[in-house]
């Protein structure tokens, strides 16, 4: 035991070390790498063949060489791409010390503490929501498709009970769910994990914006009560992840009510945004949601997983996923669900205490600051991009930047050759994405230390690859 916590205690050394290093050269040139992926598996091949063990020291170095030096960097401040923000580095630590006391949480008798640790988190970020915390259920999970799964299951119980115990096959009529062209896939995902299939999920129409069209909704929900089919849920995307746009939560929640169908708004990057009184006006109406899903890893930094789901009062997922076992210490409090019972995990890892650190060390105040600074950056960068002679093609409230130019609207595949050839010179990285209005360059603003400087360095990489650039199949 002795030599394992001298051992422990060197490697924590030697994280220390290379954290240290990776803070203090947070703009180093290694941005984006092209390695030869037969060169790694080789590597791994010949190195470990896990016949024979291989002293700490050197397998720490070798991985912490294979990180930094193979895999592309999204925590820089010049990754402009998906929702990857550097972690806190008191988060890091949260993550070192669940590691350490590795608490089961899927169950209360094993981790009172940390389960309310993790409540405490969860009854906070509920009341920004505008739920009642008192009456509200909600859990982490391991992200967003995930907690979309939980909310969709969860609403397809409560409007169909027999489900449960029957399954599809008991219902008369083809249960179906509603959500915006841009919605994100992990809807799908669910659809199909849950039986339900890619056709019950309608697709409806998004505006100029990318906003879904509510009219279009009730005319389909309509359409479908007339057809012989069974509505029973419509998701709406607060920050979808293409282009930023919000659907208008309000308006969706009148639909709902009218209709009787559940509402859920998956919120997996924008939740964030209820955080900061400028920004959570945009948010408008997710309140009278039934479930919400919110990933704390998009837009908290803090390290993945971290997806959170939440219920109002009336909607408690415990019916979906219930469970006796004649193995789990029952609680103390008949009243108390244990977290095996109404979540869909069982064995648990305490993805919460990251959040708790975070939120206690900065404040709701702090983040809000750190929030409207990345939104002016944002703000920044439309400005920056105007000015250079590019069109903007999107509009939101969030630091998220969909731009294009008339070369890079001659074909559709323009964009993607050049956000390729733009990551190749290694010094930013940008996307390209396909909306409901055709192709465009899309540009994110992911890490809390991203300046002016860096947008600048962006500006000249674009600038400089677009006097270079010509479609390759014109």
């Amino acid at each position: 035991m002795t030599q394992s916590v001298s051992s422990l205690a060197q490697l924590l050394d030697a994280l220390t070390n290379a954290a240290e290093q990776r803070l203090q050269n947070t703009r180093g040139d290694e941005l984006i790498v092209s390695p030869d992926v037969s060169a790694i598996t080789e590597h791994l091949k010949a190195t470990y063949d896990f016949e024979a063990p291989v002293p700490h020291a050197r397998l720490f170095a070798d991985v912490l060489t294979m990180l930094r030096t193979w895999d592309l960097d999204s925590t820089h401040p010049r990754y402009f791409g998906l929702f990857n923000p550097p972690a806190l580095p008191i988060t890091v630590a949260a993550d070192a010390l669940v590691a350490m006391f590795n608490p089961q949480v899927g169950t209360h008798t094993h981790a009172p503490g940390a389960n309310q640790i993790e409540q405490h988190v969860l009854r906070f970020l509920s009341e920004r929501i505008g739920f009642d915390a008192s009456r509200a259920h909600a859990h982490f999970t391991s992200g967003g498709q995930e907690a979309n799964t939980t909310a969709i299951a969860t609403a397809l119980t409560h409007h169909f009970p027999d489900v449960a115990e029957e399954g599809l096959q008991s219902l008369g009529a083809r249960p179906v769910l509603y959500a915006s062209q841009l919605a994100h896939h992990s809807i799908q995902k669910a659809a199909r994990l849950l039986g339900l299939g890619d056709k019950a999920v309608r697709s409806i129409p998004a505006d100029e914006d990318g906003c879904m069209r509510v009219a279009a909704l009730h005319d389909k929900i309509v359409e479908d009560r007339n057809s012989q089919f069974s509505p029973f849920l419509v998701v709406a995307t607060a920050g979808t992840t293409s282009i930023g746009s919000i659907d208008p939560l309000a308006r969706i929640a009148g639909t709902t009510n009218a209709e009787g169908l559940s509402l859920h708004v998956d919120a997996a990057w924008a939740g964030t945004a209820l955080l900061s009184p400028h920004l959570r006006q945009y948010l408008s109406g997710i309140e009278k949601a039934d479930s919400v899903t919110w990933d704390a890893h998009k837009w908290m930094d803090v390290p993945m997983g971290a997806g959170m789901v939440f219920f109002s009062g009336d909607r408690a997922p415990a019916s979906t996923f219930h469970a006796d076992t004649g193995y789990v210490p029952s609680t103390s409090n008949a009243e108390d669900l244990e977290p095996y019972q109404s979540t869909f995990q069982w064995s648990r890892r305490l993805m919460g205490l990251k959040v708790f650190m975070a939120l206690a060390s900065l404040s709701a105040g702090g983040y809000a600051q750190m929030l409207d600074a990345q939104v002016r950056m944002g703000n920044t960068l439309r400005h920056k991009l105007a000015n250079a002679g590019w069109k903007m093609v999107n509009n939101t409230p969030l630091p998220l930047v969909c731009f294009t130019d008339p070369v890079l609207d001659q074909t559709p595949d323009a964009p993607s050759e050049f956000a390729t050839r733009l990551q190749r010179r290694g010094r930013v990285w940008i996307s390209s994405v396909t909306t409901h209005s055709g192709a465009a360059l899309r540009a994110c603003i992911t890490s809390f230390d991203t300046n002016d400087e860096d947008l600048e360095v962006l500006i000249d990489e674009l600038e400089t690859c677009r006097s270079e650039f010509q479609p390759e199949n014109l």
